[in-house]
């Protein structure tokens, strides 16, 4: 972003890509360091206390942008949201296109279920906890070969997918340790 009344009075601005916003490359290798340093600078920006004096309508605009800017932020700031989010980018929605993950990972999301309905001992699902999160660490480092090596969104995409089953699983885990 330029400055700061520039950028509030372009509405169109406010439509541009996360990545464009932030002005950061569309690639899932990020630095969170950077992602983090960018966000406080854009808040600094466009925060709403900045344009108190200003009137209802560019404190109303001030809001906005410091919505969309957060929005922006929880979508780089996690490797599973920016991978779904370049995946959208180029017209494949992970979230909602089940046909892209593999049969293997399906396979695997049953053993992982059946291993948890039959666990008796906490050190159990722990044991199984530390076997999925290596899997999740796998999957994230494939994120970054599929989308900035190969530009391979179908596979990214069930890469995502996979992933977010990773997230809700893990939970389940927790939930299951902490019972």
């Amino acid at each position: 972003m330029t400055s700061d009344t520039a950028t509030l009075a372009d509405p169109t601005a406010l439509a541009q890509d996360d990545f464009r916003l932030f002005d950061l490359p569309r690639r899932q290798a990020l630095d969170r360091a950077d992602i983090d340093a960018r966000w406080r600078a854009l808040q600094a920006q466009v925060h709403p206390d900045r344009f108190a004096s200003a009137g209802p309508a560019a404190q109303h605009l001030a809001l906005q942008w410091a919505l969309r800017v957060n929005e922006a932020y929880q979508r780089l700031k996690d490797p599973v949201a920016r991978a779904a989010y370049l995946c959208q980018l180029h017209g494949i929605d992970a979230a909602t296109d089940r046909t892209l993950l593999p049969r293997s990972f399906l396979m695997q999301q049953m053993d992982w279920r059946e291993a948890l309905a039959v666990a008796r001992e906490a050190r159990e699902v722990q044991a199984l906890a530390e076997v999925v999160g290596e899997h999740r660490d796998v999957l994230l480092g494939r994120l970054v070969e599929y989308i900035d090596a190969r530009q391979d969104w179908p596979a990214a995409a069930g890469c995502v997918q996979a992933l977010m089953f990773i997230a809700r699983f893990a939970a389940d885990l927790d939930a299951r340790l902490h019972a």
